[in-house]
């Protein structure tokens, strides 16, 4: 009812209108209150004062009192009057205020309640006491003889509650008749409301007066026209500037449009019309006005048309230039945000060309030194330029084709901008002899296909020029000395990005290199496993993921897979590092829980020592070591923070077996434990690093289950296609972290291969052992070699019976070479000395040394093994097939 609230001029005004309205209806209905209960205290006194006069002048009313029992004549005859004058008591008493008669019978014979004495004096009194019947209203008037002298008094009365119930009866009328005065009277003052809160619009008074000050702005101070035209095209405001504008006379408010002689044609027929326009541009009295016009009836108002003018001849010019700025700023923002989005540099040079073409140039061309592409120096002069990004707004063009070798002459503009590092403008190119005598047939061809004007400017970064970028015109107008500008700009912000991508492409050339130099370049020679492998260095950066493929003595074979974290140099120094050390610790035939013990103890070392640095990074690896024995077909695992292999088993069934998870290297603390399996022949063992499973798309088990079907099902397929088909199953795309995988198929040394026997603690059995072995290796062909295994199996079988305990083990295993093995129960190990001409002993060990090409000891939980290597002579036909 109040449109915005209180605080508008309508809500006020209604505020203040009701507040009135109430206030003087409760003063009225308060005055009828008053005014009833004043009548009705008066008529009650009225009543009982002539009730009162009437029973004391009624006939007979002496001779009663002067009765010998005044109370018995007049009791009946005072209750017949009371009820039938409508009083509630009718009281007669001597002069003395004792009672002669009363409503109530007990009381007669007391004292009145109430004054006597101005009856006394022959007055009538009226009063209102707490009598037997209450709160009561009553008059006293004297009897008198017929000698004027009062004899006796007459009170009668009324209760108040009785007189109070008239009133009662009366307020319901009176309140009924306030409510309505009310309600007619609020209903009036909000109409009033209403119709003052849509002439003001609901504004307060400080909004209002905001407004006529507004008004009164728009009106004489504003330096912009505005014109008001209502629905019948009349004229109903125009201000001073409009007045000024349009040289308007000053009668022209309430005129119509039309009657406006003075005004251009068009500008009438626009305000005529009613149509919306947008800064449409007329003239008037030799300005050019630019012409706003709106309806008036959008926001619920009045049809009609509002009008805006203003003078935009002088500001022709300047938009012009502001634009031109404008496109300007959008262009080198474009190119902040669209170049440099790679490590790439030819992907960057083309974002360059991306970028000015064709909002700049026509056709772009970025020649680069071809030092560059490779992450080199550039050269000093402009020759061995490689074009690397052609692009036009047009194909069939006659300029240098992208990947050309362009030797730039010293006359033409690249050359020139090449070696003095600013950058050059040709306006003319048909004036520009020195650009002719690059390639004149050429050039001609480009001047008839209409390209007419270059900026040739450096491409340079940190003091040194990496190219020329080359902006073409042809369609458009010769490029200025402001533009050189703007493409100065344009190819300084690119600079830094080919410059940021030439260093990356150095960096990341070292890093591979150095990685692929210190991962192994051929598998070496061994029996036991058909491998294959991949490596893929990551999208972003070479890091430290290796494999290794280590032959052992005994036929075995150890395979290591392992990831350093982190990316570039560090990575692939600190993986070059760890790879060494597994070499060296697997010459000591350690188990595969003892050799990771020892590297997580060499990791804790480097990340002590390297911490105390300010450069140095924390190394954090992970590693898989295994060893393979054909004979017994076993191989033995331990790994280090690193995820579990995967085995694929002669019917195809692809599994990830249960090898203990030990902790990364490096943190130290934790033991490794040593999982043993026994695989059949043709069995497959997959390692792998965590690159292949692991993607910022997938969870890690979606990717374990992705090998393991792209595994499962190929038990004769070999290792290199099955790596093939790994990798193409799990990496689609160049990966975003670098994958080694490794895939080792077993082979198991066949039993005709292999002879042992058990040795009893006896020096006689040494000459038993000699003939039993010069059978074997009779039976095998390889008789050439019994004299020198006679000698070395003597030497270690002297030994073991005489330095070692039981039990005495021999084996020979013919394989790519003869190996003989002699295994006791004792951990002592022999040691190789040079013995004196004096000595009668400790020449044993020198005879293996020379006789055997590779000689060694390998402990095991039962003790030793010392074991030998002899060359075969024909290597080709013992190899398996």
């Amino acid at each position: 009812m109040i449109g915005k609230g209180p605080r508008s001029v309508a809500g006020q005004v209604f505020l203040l209108q009701v507040a009135l309205v109430v206030l003087l209806v409760f003063c009225a209905v308060l005055a009828l209150v008053l005014q009833s209960s004043r009548d009705t205290s008066t008529e009650a006194r009225r009543r009982s004062i002539a009730v009162a006069q009437t029973f004391a002048h009624s006939p007979g009313m002496l001779q009663a009192l002067q009765s010998p029992d005044p109370s018995k004549v007049l009791q009946p005859l005072t209750e017949a009057g009371r009820k039938t004058a409508g009083v509630d008591f009718i009281v007669v008493m001597d002069t003395k205020g004792i009672r002669y008669t009363h409503p109530i019978p007990s009381r007669i014979g007391k004292r009145f309640v109430g004054r006597i004495e101005p009856s006394l004096a022959g007055k009538v009194y009226t009063e209102s006491v707490h009598g037997p019947l209450g709160h009561e209203v009553q008059a006293t008037v004297p009897v008198k003889d017929t000698d004027g002298h009062v004899t006796a008094l007459v009170s009668a009365g009324l209760k108040v509650k009785h007189v109070t119930s008239e009133l009662d009866r009366q307020l319901p009328i009176i309140l009924g008749a306030g409510a309505g005065a009310l309600v007619v009277s609020t209903g009036g003052t909000a109409l009033v409301g209403r119709r003052l809160r849509r002439q003001t619009h609901s504004l307060a008074p400080a909004e209002m007066r905001r407004m006529y000050e507004h008004h009164d702005a728009v009106l004489h101070s504003v330096r912009e026209g505005v014109l008001i035209i209502d629905d019948d095209r009349r004229l109903l405001l125009a201000n001073d500037e409009a007045r000024r504008l349009l040289d308007l006379p000053p009668d022209a408010e309430g005129r119509n449009v039309r009657e406006l002689t003075d005004l251009d044609p068009a500008t009438v027929e626009l305000l005529v019309s009613g149509r919306e326009a947008n800064d449409e541009v007329h003239f008037a009295g030799g300005r050019l006005l630019a012409v706003n016009q709106r309806p008036t009836d959008r926001g619920g108002g009045p049809r009609g048309t509002v009008v805006t003018l203003r003078d935009s001849t002088e500001l022709q010019t300047v938009s012009g230039r502001a634009e031109v700025a404008r496109e300007r700023l959008e262009l080198l923002y474009d190119a902040g945000l669209g170049i440099g989005t790679s490590l790439d540099v030819v992907r960057t040079a083309d974002e360059l060309a991306e970028v000015a073409v064709p909002r700049f140039a026509d056709f772009v061309t970025v020649d680069l030194s071809d030092a560059v592409l490779h992450g080199e120096e550039p050269a000093p002069t402009a020759t061995d330029m490689r074009r690397v990004v052609v692009r036009g707004i047009r194909d069939d063009h006659p300029l240098y084709e992208q990947g050309r070798l362009i030797d730039f002459l010293p006359s033409t503009p690249q050359a020139r901008g090449y070696g003095a590092g600013r950058s050059e403008l040709v306006s003319d190119l048909s004036t520009a002899r020195g650009w002719h005598v690059q390639d004149p047939q050429r050039t001609r061809r480009i001047l008839d296909y209409g390209i007419h004007s270059l900026i040739a400017a450096p491409i340079k970064a940190r003091g040194v020029i990496l190219g020329m970028a080359n902006f073409y015109r042809s369609k458009r107008d010769p490029f200025d000395e402001e533009e050189l500008s703007l493409a100065e700009e344009l190819v300084a912000r690119s600079a830094v990005s080919i410059d940021n991508a030439r260093r990356y492409t150095r960096e990341h050339a070292l890093a591979v290199t150095l990685q692929r130099s210190l991962l192994p370049r051929a598998l070496p020679e061994q029996s036991a496993l058909e491998v294959g492998y991949r490596y893929l260095p990551a999208q972003s950066g070479v890091s430290g993921d290796w494999f290794d493929v280590i032959p052992l003595p005994g036929s075995r074979v150890a395979l290591a897979v392992g990831d350093v974290v982190g990316h570039g140099l560090h990575a692939a120094a600190t993986m070059g590092r760890l790879r060494t050390a597994v070499h060296n610790f697997s010459t000591l035939d350690l188990p595969p829980d003892e050799l990771l013990g020892h590297l997580d103890d060499l990791v804790g070392r480097i990340d002590q020592n390297e911490a105390c640095s300010e450069s140095a990074e924390i190394v954090g690896a992970t590693c898989l070591y295994a060893i393979y024995d054909p004979v017994t077909r076993r191989c033995a695992m331990a790994r280090a923070g690193h995820l579990a292999p995967a085995l694929v088993h002669p019917d195809g069934s692809a599994v990830f077996p249960e090898v203990p998870a030990g902790p990364p290297l490096g943190l130290g603390g934790m033991p490794f434990q040593t999982a043993e399996l026994e695989l059949a022949e043709g069995s497959q063992l997959v390692l792998y690093t965590d690159g292949l499973v692991e993607d910022r798309a997938r969870d890690l088990d979606v990717g374990l289950e992705l090998l393991r079907r792209s595994l499962a099902g190929h038990p004769d397929r070999p290792p290199e296609e099955s790596c093939r088909a790994v990798l193409a199953d799990l990496l689609p795309e160049r990966p975003r972290d670098d994958v080694a995988l490794l895939i080792a198929r077993t082979r198991a040394l066949p039993a005709d291969r292999i002879a042992d026997w058990d040795v009893p603690r006896d020096p006689a059995a040494v000459s038993g052992m000699r003939l039993a072995v010069s059978g074997k290796l009779e039976e095998w062909g390889l008789a050439e070699l019994g004299f020198g295994m006679e000698l070395v199996l003597s030497e270690l079988i002297t030994n073991a019976i005489r330095y070692g305990s039981d039990p005495i083990h021999v084996r020979l295993i013919y394989d790519r070479s003869l190996v003989c093995e002699v295994a006791d129960g004792s951990s002592t190990s022999p040691h190789l000395r040079y013995a004196a001409t004096t000595d009668e002993g400790g020449r044993g060990l020198f005879l293996v040394s020379q006789l055997a090409e590779r000689w060694g000891t390998r402990y095991t939980p039962q003790g030793k093994v010392i074991w030998a290597e002899l060359a075969v002579p024909d290597l080709a036909e013992i190899l398996p097939d």
